[in-house]
Parts: C-alpha cells; sequence; structure tokens
C-alpha cells in the first residue's frame, strides 16, 4: 500500500531515525506519495536527502511552479499536470490519479525490484558510464536470485529453442558500418548469441576510427527486448554480473556515439531501447513505441539503460517508464529529448538492411 504523507510530516520522518523506518517497503510501504499544493509545502522538502528511504518517493505537484528543482531531489518521480517540457517532471496523458494507481499497483506486486531501481537511480547520478554499468548489472545480477524474479520465471511455459542461429548481419562499405539485428521471427530479441555477435560487431568499428556506425533492426520490430526464455537461465547470477561486463554492447555504442545513429522502428522495449539511447543520434518512424517491461519480471533495466536513458531524458522519467512499464509514444519521447527525430524514412533504411 502507498503512503500518503505531506511535506512536512516527511521531512520530520527523516529527521527521526525511529521512525525513519516506516518509509521502507519491507515495512510494506513500496510506495510514498507527497502531495506539493503550494510553494510553501514545496519549501519544506528543499535540500531533503531521500538517499537513504528503501521505498519509491512520488512527488505531486499539480502546478510545476510550486516545486522548485532544490526540493524536486527528494523524489523518484515527480507527476504534474502541467505537461511543461522545460522541467524533467512527468504529465501522465491518463491523470495523476490513474498515475499514482498505477504505480501503486505495480509497486505492490513488485516492491523489491521498484525500491531496488529507485535506489539505483538515486545512488548512480554521478558515476560514469563504466560506473554506472558496474552498478546496474550488480543491481541486476542481485534481482535474479529474488524471490520476484522467480516467480515470475515459474510462470514461464517452456518455448522450443530458436534453430535459427542468425543474429547480426554487418555490411561495410567506404566510411560505413551498418549493423542489422536478424532475428525478426522473435522481435529481435537479444539472446546471448546476438549479443555475443553485437559486440564483435561493435568492437570492430571501435577499431577503425573514423567510420560511420548504423544501426538498424530487420522486420517489424526494432528489437523487443531481451530474449526471455533466456532470463535467468545461468545458474550464477554473480558470474553472469562478470560475463555482462566483458560483452556489452552498451559500452561499446557508449563509445561510438559521436559516429553511431540508430534507426527505430515498431517495438522498442528493454534493451531495443536501452542500447540505442547510447547512440549519438536516434531516429524512429511515427509508430515507434519505446518501453522498459522489467519490474513486472521483478527485475530492473540491465541493458544499460539506467545510464543511457537518465542521461537524455533524467532520472525522475526514466523511474516513470520503468516503474509504470507502459510503452511512451515517439511524439512523447521526441519530446523529452529520447530520440532525437521522427523519421519515417527509417523504415526504410531498416527495411533496405535486413
Amino acid at each position: 500500500m502507498s503512503l500518503n504523507l505531506d511535506a512536512r510530516t516527511f521531512r520530520e520522518l527523516l529527521a527521526d531515525p525511529a521512525l525513519a523506518e516506516t518509509l521502507s517497503a519491507t515495512a510494506g510501504s513500496p510506495l510514498i506519495t507527497i502531495e506539493v499544493p503550494d510553494a510553501a509545502e514545496g519549501r519544506w522538502l528543499e535540500g531533503l536527502d531521500n538517499t537513504a528511504v528503501p521505498a519509491v518517493v512520488v512527488i505531486v505537484a499539480a502546478d510545476p511552479a510550486c516545486l522548485p528543482l532544490t526540493a524536486a531531489c527528494a523524489a523518484d518521480v515527480i507527476l504534474t499536470q502541467d505537461g511543461i517540457a522545460a522541467t524533467p517532471f512527468v504529465a501522465p496523458p491518463g491523470g495523476l490519479a490513474a498515475a499514482i494507481a498505477q504505480l501503486d499497483a505495480r509497486l505492490a506486486a513488485n516492491p523489491v525490484a521498484g525500491t531496488a531501481l529507485a535506489l539505483h537511480l538515486r545512488s548512480s547520478a554521478d558515476l560514469n558510464v563504466p560506473a554506472g554499468l558496474i552498478a546496474e548489472s550488480a543491481a541486476y545480477s542481485a534481482l535474479q536470485d529474488g524471490a520476484e524474479f522467480h516467480r515470475w520465471r515459474a510462470s514461464r511455459p517452456d518455448r522450443e529453442p530458436d534453430a535459427d542461429t542468425r543474429r547480426v548481419k554487418v555490411e561495410r562499405s567506404p566510411g560505413e558500418l551498418r549493423i542489422t539485428l536478424t532475428r525478426p521471427g522473435r522481435r529481435n530479441a537479444i539472446d546471448w548469441r546476438m549479443r555475443d555477435a553485437l559486440s564483435e560487431a561493435l568492437a570492430a568499428a571501435v577499431a577503425t576510427p573514423g567510420v560511420r556506425v548504423l544501426l538498424l533492426g530487420d522486420g517489424p520490430d526494432f528489437c523487443a527486448g531481451g530474449d526471455l526464455d533466456e532470463f535467468g537461465s545461468r545458474p550464477d547470477p554473480a558470474l553472469a554480473h562478470l560475463i555482462r561486463l566483458t560483452r556489452s554492447p552498451a559500452m561499446l555504442i557508449h563509445r561510438l556515439r559521436d559516429r553511431a545513429t540508430a534507426f527505430l522502428h515498431g517495438a522498442c522495449l528493454g534493451a531495443g531501447i536501452e542500447l540505442p539511447a547510447f547512440a549519438g543520434r536516434v531516429h524512429a518512424t511515427a509508430d515507434t513505441r519505446i518501453g522498459l517491461p522489467e519490474i513486472a519480471l521483478g527485475l530492473m533495466p540491465g541493458a544499460g539503460g539506467t545510464v543511457s536513458l537518465r542521461q537524455r531524458i533524467g532520472r525522475w522519467r526514466t523511474a516513470f517508464v520503468a516503474l509504470t512499464g507502459d510503452s511512451i509514444s515517439a511524439q512523447q519521447a521526441l519530446q523529452w529529448g529520447l530520440i532525437d527525430v521522427i523519421d519515417d524514412g527509417a523504415a526504410t533504411v531498416g527495411s533496405t538492411a535486413g
């Protein structure tokens, strides 16, 4: 259940170590909502540090002017009725009450994963990209050994393995390297074969100074995320953490960012947005759908999204997308800066490459 507080009460609870323990997912309060109806209430949050609060803190400010950014630092998500693009707040299309109810339901189902995401986004804000990826991978691996993820995995039916081993197509031309995900039958879901092939292609690009890199996806979707059939299949999450760091498409795209362009279309979920968001330029067709569904699996983004999305849209909007699990449109992504241009020619680029 959510814990609804006014700003002054929240501040007083944080100041009293004996009471602060109630602000916790382990105490049955994974979501804390704070109403800020006016600037006077907002001032109670100024300079407040909620780093140690093991719960998701949502501030509801009907008017963005009521909440200066110095006070907004106390929140993981900031909801407002006003969709002013100049602020990093979120104006949910269904309204404030619906958004809070959705967050409450999602966190009631997976309080550990949601809280882990919030804590990671708070604590990693000042880390550089390599350090952020290490911290994200460690948190992700910890969740892989948690009850929420094991419950989700037990609910998954077995599926026939994919006999086709083709994963990535690489085309070279003078000054350009086109890397296309080629698993359209599985919506270009990333399994270990694709991760390794993608890493190999990107590493070759890093070793070739000046070459322009295009990231594409074959079929109706750019990439629907990680291959769900492989999630949790490694028996040792700690070892998986190290493997994830040694074969990291996220780190390689980051190193190529000044000469990498991603062309998105269709579904771009999980890794399907986490990886291309590292590129210096992101094109998307108008029908592109973007989302981070990992919380519903008892996990958090693990392909670099807490770093790449945070760099582009800030931690408040990154947390909102991940915690709700809803997909956002290309238009919304453009307004926030998650993509750089809506270009229906991106579909043509992708189809001709496949």
